[in-house]
């Protein structure tokens, strides 16, 4: 039996994971054969226009990232989630490692995957407002669809190209929408066959 989200909330100290998460920086710092990679792309990352002037002063949010260095899905999330961290205030980003957390990886499932980023916002109690993850809604019903039929070495060139045209637009929008306000998830898309390139 599944427990409700009250329960396991109150099993997961969110206070205790989030003095152990590290700062973005200092994930990526820590990161070895793919620093690079995440450089490169924290550095092109571009917040959307409809972003500015966005404030959680006066309602704080932490945003609490469960990541690993070699995933290719939080190298192309989380470096336009950290500049959205950066230029609004009252919002900041920390990350676990996945591989570390395993009971928390386990209350934040896509179906039976470990999949991530997975970002929970917490409010100033520590308690969770909501989360997202692991891909944005479009590009996550995409793969699901396509998994078994595409060959993986296709697949991945074509979620890479996705990532690259959506210029981060669809993970701030979703992130905003569920982690940040605590809405519920945002309602699918309908998805065409291929991945527009």
């Amino acid at each position: 039996m599944r427990l409700r989200k009250e329960d396991w909330q109150m099993s997961l100290d969110f206070r205790a994971l989030w003095a152990e998460a590290l700062p973005y920086h200092a994930f990526v710092a820590a990161s070895t054969e793919h620093r690079g990679l995440w450089d490169g792309l924290y550095r092109i990352a571009r917040l959307p226009d409809d972003v500015a002037g966005l404030s959680f002063e006066d309602r704080p949010v932490k945003l609490l990232a469960l990541a690993e260095d070699w995933c290719g899905d939080a190298s192309n999330t989380l470096p336009i989630v950290a500049r959205l961290a950066e230029a609004v205030p009252g919002l900041e980003l920390r990350v676990l490692r996945r591989d570390e957390y395993p009971a928390v990886m386990d209350e934040y499932l896509t179906g039976t995957a470990r999949a991530i980023p997975i970002i929970i916002g917490l409010d100033t109690e520590f308690k969770e407002i909501g989360h997202w993850g692991p891909r944005p809604v479009a590009l996550q019903e995409w793969v699901s669809a396509n998994r078994m039929r595409v060959p993986k070495g296709e697949l991945y060139p074509q979620v890479r190209r996705w990532y690259a045209k959506d210029r981060g637009a669809s993970t701030v929008r979703e992130l905003l929408e569920t982690a940040v306000t605590g809405s519920p998830s945002p309602a699918p898309l309908r998805v065409p066959a291929r991945v527009p390139a």
